[in-house]
């Protein structure tokens, strides 16, 4: 195509899930409406938690957190626009908004999965090496991981929003999906997109099949582990651990898995109610006197 038949565009459309007939987007709009609050209170409650409770403040809720901000992070860029769009029927985003969200949508996918492998890291630390792991696991030491992990996921998807960005975009400006991302936007260019999406593939593999190595290995080490120990009923703790820390499931629930279903926290949470129960007692006690007195 000739420079002088290109159509620079100005914006882009989200189309989001092809083929919803209109009948199903108020439906839709609510269910990420529901999916969006349930992601934010969720992980506020154990963001709470976290800042309340000096006992949390340890290296594994130090890299929880880490994940509870890269999962708000990662709704708040991608829900409010598609949840507009079924709305609204607003799906409209700017050039460079679009290209904003693409940048955080792989920066933030990219910091979660360094956040799953050091997670993965720090409790094979925890029950291969148990003698050891406060001295492998300093708040030093887990501080470093954790700016690791945003730093070294900064890499990629600014290279590919910095290459991406300058390309020449015809007339065509619609996004068959939910949010901008590398590959939708520069499929709409009007150039060879090998050049630029050959390298975002390898970045994206190195990412995923790298954190997903790292796991992996933790998982057969912690397997062989446990199979060592003696003892059913530590068997089973030590799986149930394993399970709570490496499930992958959605930024909704992963409050559920990583927070509320731990010792540590069910343990805080019932303090909480029982002082809250108490506050309630003392206060009947209190209006009942108070009755007494004028009746």
């Amino acid at each position: 195509m000739s420079v002088g038949n290109i159509s620079f565009v100005k914006d882009f459309v989200i189309v989001g899930f092809p083929g919803l007939q209109p009948h199903y987007y108020g439906l839709v709009s609510a269910v990420l409406v529901f999916v969006y609050v349930c992601t934010l209170a969720g992980n506020a409650v154990f963001f709470v938690l976290f800042v309340m409770t000096k006992s949390l403040q340890k290296p594994v809720y130090c890299f929880i957190i880490n994940l509870v901000v890269c999962d708000v992070l990662f709704s708040t860029t991608t829900l409010p626009k598609i949840i507009s769009r079924y709305w609204f029927q607003d799906g409209t985003i700017s050039f460079m908004g679009c290209f904003v969200q693409m940048f955080f949508v792989h920066y933030l996918g990219g910091v979660g999965s360094y956040v799953l492998a050091v997670m993965a890291i720090d409790r094979y630390a925890a029950i291969c090496y148990p003698l050891q792991y406060h001295s492998l696991m300093t708040n030093r030491n887990a501080l470093n991981l954790i700016l690791g992990c945003w730093i070294l996921g900064l890499v990629g998807p600014l290279m590919m929003a910095i290459r991406a960005y300058p390309l020449p975009y015809c007339a065509e400006n619609t996004i068959i999906h939910c949010y901008c991302d590398h590959v939708s936007i520069t499929t709409l260019a009007c150039t060879d997109r090998s050049l630029y999406s050959i390298p975002a593939l390898i970045n994206a593999l190195a990412i995923l099949l790298g954190s997903l190595a790292v796991i992996v290995y933790s998982y057969c080490s912690i397997f062989v582990a446990v199979m060592r120990i003696s003892g059913t009923q530590g068997r089973m703790k030590t799986f149930c651990i394993i399970i709570m820390m490496y499930s992958l499931l959605p930024p909704m629930i992963n409050p559920l898995i990583y927070c509320l279903r731990t010792d540590e926290v069910k343990k805080i949470l019932r303090q909480f109610k029982k002082r809250k129960i108490v506050a309630t007692i003392m206060q009947k006690k209190w209006l009942m006197l108070n009755i007494d007195k004028y009746i």
